[in-house]
């Protein structure tokens, strides 16, 4: 009896212990779950998976230019995916993905082993889904408060995603080293292809990655890549995925190890960081490096390359002119082209300097620079709604001011005086005083407003050196302010953007042509006809002035040159009837360029052979006439009407001629267009 006693009192005693065990650890269980619990990331927002992948910049072509992100990834889903691909992962990093619910025990116990054998970690115990949790929902920090949250937002995922679902997360978020996130950019990093055409033996050695992206990368330890490729292709294997065939013929496959990542970098760096800087502005930060935009630009980058072409070439051949000597570290010449289509209104090349990789610093919209002669189409089309005409006459004359103590004489180019001159002749040949006796007869102030109305944003001096080009502009805003002339008066606004979509396609902004723009169009500044007027005087600079090397080009061009003292900046700005182009050259410090380096010499051939290359295959445009235009013979001297041997055909605004008896004409005469443009006949130009 008493040895039953015993037994029962024992038993009951290991049933008693056992419930009050097993019930405090359900409610310790049930506890810590609900402890751990209380404050976990939801999970809803997994199925709409929105992780930060790149922004992408296009050209005009369709070609990318410009890739910015926080994290450079891109989404595919998983039937763009190689199935050896994800087999792969899964045989590499969770072989019993299809079977366990979240976490895998055996997994665990089996990883333990064999990194305790192989003396370092070979194989981890984290599921896929574990690994999803820990890079999507939690933070990377080690703790067992981390590690308990993880396996129970593990159990929760495997409820509510599917299995595909879950490797779609996985695939597209895992981090592969060299700053690839995801399958897709890993297979452009390492491979240069789309991940649609990896084949077996890549799929294996990108599945090794996961583990120890830095230390098991093939670009820096190839060997040790190597052994993980190995490692994934025998887990195939032993998971029947693929034959032992399979696997001999994935090991004997070459991998040629190349990239694509910045083939694009340097197409046109100076025009992609300014729209950068521009939609950045716009959208904010985190939307710009997160959001996946989708940005359509007007760059064309075959306008781009001519621009680099012509600037480069043109600079090399004012170093070797003037037999420049570099020492270490000493800035090099530079220079700037902006190009704009005047039809669309679209930059079509934009060159901020030589070598963006060696200057970031863009010279046609961040460098502030005096324009010499280049300001003064301003003033002149200032004085045409100031009631000049193009045969006004100005007396070419000395002229002497004095401010206090101090006394500023004006001189031309030449240092000679002209007498008489018309308002044609005086910046057909640039003639600086008669460009003085303008602006002080019609108005510093005014030619100040009148600039700003064209687009000039920089601040101008308030004094009569403005007419001379006193100022500093950037070649951006002075090329802007010429579009105008070309652009029958109206003011123009370039644009760098087509369109910007969001990640799912939705557009954002949309930039139509500006001849599809009713906003854009509307918007007069000054009339068609002082325009035209500025344009056909401009023709001259090039047909008998400054501007003579533009006359290769067999085509209508209007343009002026710019030199500004001692030779420290040359200007070329000029168009036709479809493109406006303008070009800068010079040092980024005052330092000349050398003797005679003008505008004409230095600035112009670079613009020349650029558009040389862009219009080889336009054809051939006149510029239009406005209503409100009529013609006359006169006298080029004099400027009055004259029909006797060498008058030539001037243009007026209608009711502008000097002498009314004589009946103008409205339109010009049939020849009037070749009589302008014959290009057998030679002047001798200031260069």
């Amino acid at each position: 009896m008493k040895k039953s006693f015993s037994f029962e009192r024992i038993f009951k005693i290991v049933v008693t212990v056992t419930m009050v065990s097993g019930t405090a650890a359900v409610v310790f269980g049930l506890i810590s779950y609900l402890y751990f619990s209380r404050d976990l990331p939801s999970i809803e927002n997994l199925k709409n998976y929105k992780p930060p992948i790149i922004t992408t910049f296009f050209s005009e072509e369709g070609e990318i230019i410009g890739e910015f992100y926080a994290e450079k990834r891109r989404v595919v889903s998983l039937d763009r995916m190689p199935k050896h691909l994800i087999q792969a992962f899964v045989a590499g990093e969770d072989s019993r993905f299809f079977k366990h619910k979240g976490l895998d025990y055996w997994a665990i116990l089996r990883a333990l082993i064999k990194n305790i054998f192989s003396g370092e970690v070979v194989q981890g115990g984290s599921t896929i889904t574990q690994q999803v949790v820990k890079s999507i929902l939690l933070s990377p920090e080690k703790s067992l408060s981390r590690k308990i949250r993880e396996a129970i937002l593990a159990f929760k995922i495997e409820k509510y995603l599917s299995k595909e679902e879950i490797l779609y997360l996985y695939l597209n978020q895992i981090f592969l080293g060299h700053g690839s996130y995801g399958v897709a950019v890993a297979a452009e990093t390492y491979f240069g292809k789309p991940v649609e055409e990896l084949n077996l033996a890549e799929s294996a050695l990108l599945a090794g990655l996961p583990q120890a992206p830095s230390k098991y990368s093939p670009l820096h330890h190839p060997e040790q890549a190597r052994r993980r490729q190995i490692y994934v292709l025998n887990r195939m294997v032993e998971e029947g995925i693929i034959s032992r065939q399979e696997y001999l013929n994935a090991l004997q496959t070459p991998l040629k190890f190349r990239s694509k990542q910045t083939s694009f970098a340097e197409k046109a760096p100076y025009f992609v960081e300014t729209v950068r800087k521009y939609v950045e502005e716009r959208y904010g930060k985190e939307l710009f490096l997160k959001g996946g935009l989708q940005i359509y630009t007007t760059i064309d980058l075959h306008f781009q390359e001519e621009a680099q072409k012509a600037v480069e070439m043109g600079l090399k051949e004012i170093e070797k002119r003037q037999k420049y000597q570099y020492k270490n570290g000493e800035p090099h010449l530079e220079g700037a082209l902006v190009c704009f289509d005047l039809e669309t209104g679209y930059v079509k090349a934009m060159l901020g300097g030589r070598d963006y990789r060696r200057s970031q610093f863009n010279r046609a919209t961040q460098a502030r620079r005096q324009t010499g002669s280049a300001f003064k189409p301003i003033v002149y089309a200032s004085a045409l709604d100031k009631g000049y005409t193009p045969v006004s006459i100005i007396v070419d004359s000395p002229l002497v001011f004095e401010y206090g103590n101090k006394v500023w004489k004006p001189k031309n180019f030449d240092g000679k005086f002209l007498g008489p001159t018309t308002l044609r002749h005086a910046l057909t040949h640039s003639i600086n005083v008669v460009t003085v006796k303008i602006a002080q007869d019609i108005g510093v102030n005014y030619i100040r407003d009148y600039a700003k109305n064209l687009g000039i944003s920089s601040p101008l001096h308030e004094n009569l050196s403005m007419a001379l080009g006193s100022s500093s502009l950037s070649l951006f805003e002075l090329t802007k302010a010429y579009a105008v002339f070309a652009n029958q008066g109206k003011r123009f606004n370039p644009i760098f953007v087509k369109k910007i979509l969001d990640r799912d396609g939705k557009i954002l902004e949309e930039n139509p042509p500006l001849h599809l723009q009713e906003e854009r169009q509307g918007t007069q500044v000054i009339s068609p006809q002082t325009a035209y007027l500025m344009t056909h005087l401009l023709q001259d600079v090039v047909q008998r002035g400054t501007g003579w090397r533009a006359k290769s080009l067999g085509r209508p061009v209007a343009g002026k040159t710019g030199t500004t003292d001692h030779f420290l900046d040359a200007w070329f700005i000029g168009y036709t009837p479809d493109l406006i182009a303008g070009v800068w050259v010079g040092f980024d410090e005052e330092k000349s360029l050398g003797d005679n380096e003008t505008g004409a010499r230095a600035a112009l051939p670079i613009w020349v052979q650029f558009m040389s290359a862009v219009l080889k295959e336009r054809e051939i445009k006149d510029f239009s006439v406005p209503d409100g235009i009529e013609f006359m013979m006169v006298d080029p001297k004099t400027g009055q009407i004259n029909r006797a041997k060498g008058s030539v055909l001037e243009c007026f605004k209608e009711g502008t001629i000097p002498i009314n008896h004589i009946s103008p004409r409205s339109t010009p005469p049939t020849d009037f267009f070749k009589f302008d443009l014959d290009l057998s006949l030679k002047y001798k130009n200031r260069p």
